[in-house]
């Protein structure tokens, strides 16, 4: 069993005081604050757990931290090595175990799960890394037209049937969400972010299979007229919510509203971490209407998580959701909003709100510690003290 003590604790939804996490076989099995049973009783080394039971304990007195639950990055690409040239990566020998490597990168960064949103041959339902990495939440290979964005991960597939049958053969595989291509991307050549890929019918139709096999679906869109197709078909979610013209970034005020008024989650890929290398010169272009658009949408006050994108370039590094929870907070996104949505809300957006995102008796003891207070200062997500999986001191 296991005892930790901190200056605060943030459950996932507020901040607390003083606060004792007991643990055992996994899972957190009780919260106590000052002068609780757990914080006061029991010899040195011991707590009374279940009535007296003196079952040994480990204690770890974390001082002045704050303890989180584990983060939770809702779009990751464990394929994606975050160099100038990502896709190569994934024709050379070792591919999965350069996965398993950028998983346990999350994981030293305090996040304990992630949703890969797109990988080749549904290698990150294959990684198997128990505690050693973060739990993964995978698409496998992302649903694409011919030729479309991200056509080389092997998803791709034309017309409402063929589309149907892309969302049963990821069932039967065993994901957890089903992605979806609705427009072009900036990774992929002859592609275009401001144009759709799919037609309302095929969107549906994707989202209709999904829902039948009680699986979430998300939309890739970097256009308003490709999120409006995905709201209008039924889809769970959209990643970037980007508003990309042929030329520029042009926010849409009204679709902004109607996604608030829909309750649709909007994965915001934020997140730059310093690098050596500079950004595209056609995306140094764009970024200071992509930090406007990043405002209206907090403005909107759209219901969000965060999804990084990580992998997909040098800024992006696996285990930089810090780095993007730190530039929400800079774009007038509340602090206590944008910890809930790395955390309680991005669990209940997965899925997995009944185990994840919490800290609370019965929940996973997913937990990162961090120096310092992220309600007053959210660059201290930056400084892990210490990271639990299952219960298991493994980082910092």
């Amino acid at each position: 069993m296991l005892t930790i003590r901190a200056r605060r604790l943030f459950d996932g939804r507020n901040m607390h005081h003083d606060r004792v996490v007991t643990v055992a076989n996994g899972r957190i099995t009780a919260v106590t604050g000052p002068g609780g049973a757990v914080a006061g009783q029991g010899r040195p080394g011991m707590v009374d757990f279940g009535g007296g039971s003196g079952v040994p304990s480990e204690i770890v007195d974390l001082g002045d931290a704050t303890l989180l639950p584990g983060l939770i990055d809702c779009h990751v690409h464990l394929a994606f090595d975050a160099s100038l040239d990502p896709l190569a990566g994934l024709e050379a020998p070792g591919l999965i175990d350069r996965m398993r490597e950028a998983a346990r990168r999350h994981l030293a960064a305090g996040v304990t799960t992630v949703r890969d949103l797109g990988d080749r041959d549904f290698l990150a339902l294959r990684l198997g890394l128990g505690a050693a990495g973060p739990e993964i939440l995978a698409s496998g290979p992302p649903i694409t037209t011919t030729k479309g964005h991200c056509w080389f991960l092997g998803g791709e597939a034309d017309g409402e049937e063929a589309v149907r049958e892309a969302v049963r053969e990821r069932a039967r595989r065993g994901v957890h969400v089903i992605k979806m291509m609705v427009t072009g991307g900036e990774m992929t050549p002859g592609t275009h972010s401001h144009r759709r890929q799919y037609g309302a019918a095929e969107l549906k139709a994707a989202a209709d299979e999904a829902h039948a096999h009680g699986l979430p679906i998300t939309g890739h869109t970097h256009c308003a007229e490709g999120t409006a197709y995905a709201l209008e078909a039924g889809f769970d979610s959209v990643e970037h919510c980007s508003f990309f013209t042929e030329d520029f970034i042009e926010v849409d005020h009204g679709l902004l509203a109607r996604l608030a008024a829909s309750g649709i989650v909007v994965s915001i890929t934020a997140g730059l971490a310093p690098a050596a290398a500079p950004l595209p010169p056609r995306m140094l272009h764009l970024l200071p209407a992509l930090r406007e658009s990043l405002r209206a949408l907090g403005a909107a006050r759209v219901s969000f998580v965060i999804g990084t994108d990580a992998g997909i370039a040098p800024v992006k590094p696996h285990g930089v959701l810090p780095y993007g929870a730190q530039m929400l907070v800079e774009h007038g996104f509340a602090r206590l909003d944008v910890l809930r949505s790395i955390t309680s809300t991005a669990a209940r957006h997965c899925r997995v709100e009944h185990r994840k995102g919490r800290i609370a008796p019965g929940f996973d003891a997913d937990l990162v510690a961090v120096d310092g207070d992220p309600l007053a200062d959210i660059t201290a997500l930056h400084h892990p003290m210490a990271v639990f999986r299952q219960g298991r001191h493994v980082s910092a």
